[in-house]
């Protein structure tokens, strides 16, 4: 029956709450924790960002990397939204990890165990090239933690990289939004009723044991970072902290 806003307290390290980022509907589950935001950016696969183009809305999957306060994104240099941001575009990022499905007695009072993150900003194309090479990485080891070290002996060359374009996006108007629990107390007159409601927790889960490329060098070591891969923070959500809003 809790809710992720009973065990939150307030954070001097969080991001600055603006009229954009304050939750209105369900605003106890709202987090501006830093480093809450931060864990929820590391844990998710991909981002969707959404811009308008030419007075048309677009939202697009991303891959991407959190280096700090800034989250890197890669695409095609024939991306739509990449060859018109060249000073810029704004947008707004969003990722979001499921954790369980909540059935209660009622359709109305069924609901989805969630951690989001919504980050608002102008997103601008990194053309430093140490930065960019960084960002690259970043964006690799976000999806296989340990994987860019291992690609040393293989650089990018110079003609993947000037297809390749990385947007960059500082976290500076942030927030996230959570709901860990059951059922609401709305529901307590339906208790009675002989309908099963409870939680059913998810996890991003490896399907099988890794499949390796059948024409690797005999004796190539398969590296921990594949045969003991885990996507799963969920367990260790004990309770972000919050900002209050008022």
């Amino acid at each position: 029956m809790s809710e992720a806003g009973d065990n939150f307290h307030d954070a001097e390290d969080a991001y600055q709450m603006t009229a954009r980022t304050k939750l209105k509907r369900y605003a106890k589950r709202a987090v501006y924790d830093r480093e809450a935001v931060h864990a929820i950016l590391d844990e998710a696969f991909l981002c969707h960002v959404a811009y308008v183009h030419e007075g048309q809305p677009y939202a697009m999957p991303m891959a991407y990397g959190r280096v700090g306060d800034k989250v890197y994104m890669h695409g095609s240099i024939t991306n739509r939204m990449l060859k018109s941001m060249k000073g810029g575009v704004n947008v707004c990022l969003t990722v979001t990890i499921v954790d369980g499905l909540v059935l209660a007695r009622s359709g109305f009072h069924h609901d989805i165990n969630t951690r989001s993150v919504m980050a608002l900003g102008q997103a601008c194309i990194v053309s430093d090239a140490e930065e960019k090479s960084m960002a690259l990485d970043a964006i690799i080891d976000h999806a296989i933690p340990g994987r860019a070290a291992d690609l040393g002996e293989r650089q990018p060359t110079k003609s993947e990289l000037n297809a390749t374009a990385v947007l960059a996006l500082q976290l500076d108007e942030v927030s996230a939004k959570v709901r860990v629990g059951s059922r609401t107390e709305d529901e307590e007159r339906d208790i009675s009723l002989p309908i099963w409601a409870g939680v059913l927790p998810l996890q991003q889960n490896v399907a099988s044991v890794a499949i390796p490329d059948p024409d690797m060098p005999h004796g190539t070591p398969t590296p921990s970072y594949v045969s003991a891969y885990s996507r799963n923070g969920a367990h260790e959500w004990g309770g972000p902290r919050r900002v209050t809003q008022t």
